[in-house]
């Protein structure tokens, strides 16, 4: 509209000190229509616009907007002044603007100027006015005034009527309203006209003109000389706002000195505002006003009213009715959002913004004084700002491990009595950063395998967990490269980087590797990365794969090596020979037992199954010589069990030289006759010499061994040696899974059981020793299964060497 640019004005000012701007617009105005550009009043270039996100966030903003492209506030929203202020002179929308980064709230007054788009209307489309033929010139009657929303020159100015020679219209003033009253100029004479029909015009003074009419009808009656009267002019009531539906709000009366139908009086609302006619109702016979509907303060804070009193000659009297609405804490507080940040990164710093609340309450006075909190949580706090604004920050550092989640109740409570109270939630979640490590499940892991397992097996598995969330939990595994013998481990095994699960990339042989381990690192996908590494130690169990070995008498040995000389003088329980065996497995798999298999006699000879020795069984028969071929069978105490056999001739003659008759029937090469002489005496040699070095280091070894438990008090305790493990014990399949070695302890009786003591493995606890005193074999089982070698063993053995050197000879 072409006349509101003309008229239109806009102004600015801003206070610094307070951070108030002032703006002025005219009602109606179109919409998107720029009132101003806070951006420049507020000091910001371009580039700030997008940081500071300037934006409405009072009760207000529903009416502009602003753009956040160039910071220009526009009208967003039909502006009505009438509908915003009613007949306030001064009409302010109180706007509040929010800049962040850093927060600042700025308080905006847009003025809204009246514009005239109201025009002057009666309460009444027809007024009826009942006139005595008695009344005489100069005589008033009193007519409804019209009403314009509109302020300043824009409202009502002025009446008009329609020309007539007995009427004429005066005006009165009254608290700064115009009444209009007709005025009787020419008496009346009911017989020459008992009705007339004048047109009232209201006027306003705005540009252009507006009016508003209504009819005025005038019936001639009979003479009423007395008007009612009310007790006073204007009736001030105060309500409060909180009071039901149906309350006496005032009773009025009018009193009329007529008599008969001229003293009857009726009472109705001359002028109410339509807002008011939703909550009073009058009686037109009493005169009573109550309330039809509820009372809000914070809706309209004041009604007036024009009553007016009619008697039965159709005389009429008005007062005024000023009704104030008095506030009462009948508003909870109002907690709005302005700005929330979540979710927040664990590592952000104390102090953090994590939202800024605006707390309101609509009532008046200390009802609308608010103070806010929130539940207890050492993690947030809430501190006051400006214009009743709080911001919620970071108390202390976050551990989205510990907590990930808060549910953060705000707390609004007014100063009413009994104070009204509001609850809003706010959940905010914790981002995840990667401060924590991957854990391993244990502090190492050890795997039992057996031996001659295929490549490629399963063997173990390892797992790290990792608090952290996403990717900063996503673990990936890896073997730490080192070497095993100078051979790297990745040669023996290797891991999958996700599962964990170990391999084998070998087949294992537990008589060359019987243990080995490695790192594993467990590595999380974070930036940066952050690892752990854990010890996988691997332990090779021992499977019955090798066969007893006989060392002595040696099955390659050829002639007369296989023989054995008994006299003729040798008793019961003689001792002819003993048969040696290892084994190089171990455990049980190495637990040996002697057995004959083929014998002519068998109450002639026994043989201990543990420890190997051949004795005579019974007193040998008188004859003059006597020869027996037995087989000895070794076999170990494995699953299934595997075994050795080897040959051996037992000769009883007088003396050697009935003895010599049955070697030289063993059948011999003459060229090699001489070599066999001479290898003879160098065996002789080696064993002597063995035979001093096993003393001393039978000696040396006792000493050191001194404050040492030795197998001899192992023996004197009845139970067999304690087994020092390479790894924990865990039998599977009946053998024993753990390594060990041994030395040999000798007696110069070769009636007494030899002993066997072990070597202790280095570096293992003294925890997993075990005593297997318990087990089925026995004591001798275990003796015999050592390969001891008796001091009388090896005389016997020089001095057959001797007697073969001899009878070769």
């Amino acid at each position: 509209m072409a006349w509101q640019v003309i008229f239109f004005y806009f102004y600015f000012y801003s206070v610094a000190a307070s951070n108030q701007f002032h703006y002025s617009i005219l009602e109606e105005m179109k919409l998107n229509f720029i009132i101003g550009n806070v951006a420049e009043d507020l000091g910001l270039n371009s580039n700030e616009l997008n940081t500071r996100k300037l934006r409405i966030v009072s009760q207000n903003r529903n009416y502009f907007n602003i753009s956040l492209e160039n910071g220009n506030l526009y009208v967003s929203d039909r502006i009505d002044r009438e509908e915003i202020c009613g007949s306030e002179q001064k009409c302010f929308l109180d706007l509040e603007i929010l800049a962040e980064n850093p927060v600042n709230v700025y308080s905006v007054k847009v003025e809204i100027q009246d514009i005239n788009d109201n025009s002057p209307h009666f309460s009444k489309d027809t007024f009826n006015v009942e006139m005595s033929e008695y009344a005489l010139p100069g005589a008033r009657f009193v007519l409804g005034n019209a009403q314009d929303p509109d302020i300043g020159t824009n409202s009502l100015k002025t009446y008009n009527l329609s020309p007539n020679p007995h009427f004429t219209l005066v005006e009165k003033s009254e608290s700064g309203k115009k009444y209009p009253e007709l005025l009787l100029l020419q008496p009346l004479d009911r017989e020459k006209q008992q009705k007339y029909e004048l047109i009232l015009t209201a006027f306003d003074g705005g540009k252009p003109v507006k009016t508003g009419t209504a009819m005025i009808k005038i019936v001639v009656q009979d003479f009423n000389d007395n008007y009612p009267v009310f007790s006073q002019e204007t009736y001030k009531v105060n309500l409060n706002e909180n009071l039901p539906i149906g309350f006496l709000v005032l009773h009025l009366n009018a009193s009329d000195k007529d008599e008969g139908s001229y003293a009857e009086i009726t009472y109705s609302f001359s002028h109410i505002p339509k807002n008011a006619r939703q909550v009073f109702s009058m009686d037109p016979e009493t005169g009573v006003i109550k309330t039809i509907g509820e009372l809000d303060f914070e809706a309209t804070q004041s009604y007036e009213m024009t009553v007016e009193a009619a008697d039965g000659g159709g005389l009429v009297a008005q007062c005024t009715v000023l009704i104030q609405i008095v506030d009462v804490n009948d508003n909870a507080p109002e907690i709005m959002l302005a700005s929330l940040s979540t979710p927040i990164p664990e590592d952000s710093a104390p102090g953090t913004l994590v939202a800024l609340i605006s707390v309101k309450d609509l009532d008046s006075g200390k009802y609308g004084e608010v103070t806010c909190r929130i539940t207890n949580t050492a993690a947030l706090k809430l501190i006051p700002s400006s214009n009743n604004y709080y911001k919620l920050e970071t108390a202390g550092p976050l551990d989205r491990e510990t907590n990930s989640t808060y549910n953060i109740t705000i707390i609004a409570e007014d100063e009413g009595s009994p104070p009204m109270v509001t609850k809003k939630m706010i959940y905010i979640t914790i981002s995840d950063v990667n401060d924590n490590p991957p854990v391993f499940d244990k502090s190492i892991y050890v795997s039992y395998i057996p031996e001659h397992t295929p490549a490629g097996t399963s063997v173990h598995s390892v797992h790290a967990s990792d608090p952290d969330d996403k990717e900063n939990a996503q673990i990936v595994y890896s073997i730490v490269n080192t070497n095993i013998d100078n051979i790297p481990v990745s040669s023996f095994i290797s891991i999958n980087s996700m599962t964990g699960v170990i391999y084998a990339q070998r087949s294992f042989d537990y008589e060359q590797l019987r243990e080995f381990q490695f790192q594993v690192m467990a590595k999380d996908s974070g930036s940066p990365p952050l690892s752990s590494n854990v010890t996988v130690r691997i332990c090779i169990i021992d499977k019955n794969d090798n066969a007893p070995k006989i060392l002595y008498p040696s099955p390659d040995t050829e002639g007369s090596a296989l023989f054995e000389f008994i006299p003729h003088s040798a008793e019961k329980g003689y001792l002819v020979t003993k048969v040696i065996a290892v084994d190089a497995d171990s455990g049980h798999n190495a637990w040996l037992s002697y057995h004959l298999l083929q014998v002519p006699d068998p109450s002639l000879f026994t043989i201990g199954q543990q420890t190997g020795e051949i004795r005579i069984g019974r007193d040998l028969p008188d004859t003059e010589s006597l020869r027996q071929k037995i087989v000895v069978l070794v076999k170990d105490n494995g699953v299934p069990s595997l075994s050795a056999t080897v040959t051996l001739n037992l000769v009883v003659a007088e003396n050697f030289q009935q003895f010599e008759p049955e070697i030289k029937r063993q059948p011999s090469h003459s060229d090699t006759a001489s070599n066999t002489t001479f290898y003879l005496v160098i065996a002789i040699a080696l064993i002597s010499i063995l035979f001093i070095v096993i003393v001393l280091a039978t000696i040396i070894y006792k000493c050191h061994k001194t404050n040492t438990p030795t197998s001899f008090e192992a023996l004197s305790r009845n139970v067999y040696p304690q087994f020092t493990l390479g790894c924990p014990s865990e039998i599977s399949d009946g053998s024993l899974p753990f390594p060990f070695s041994y030395d040999v302890c000798v007696t110069l009786d070769s009636k007494q059981n030899e002993i066997a003591y072990l070597k202790p493995v280095q570096n293992v606890p003294t925890d997993n020793l075990i005593d297997t005193g318990d087990s089925a074999a026995g004591p001798d089982s275990t003796q015999a299964n050592l390969s001891t070698i008796s001091i009388v063993q090896v005389w016997k053995t020089e001095i057959k060497l001797i007697s073969y050197i001899h009878f070769v000879n």
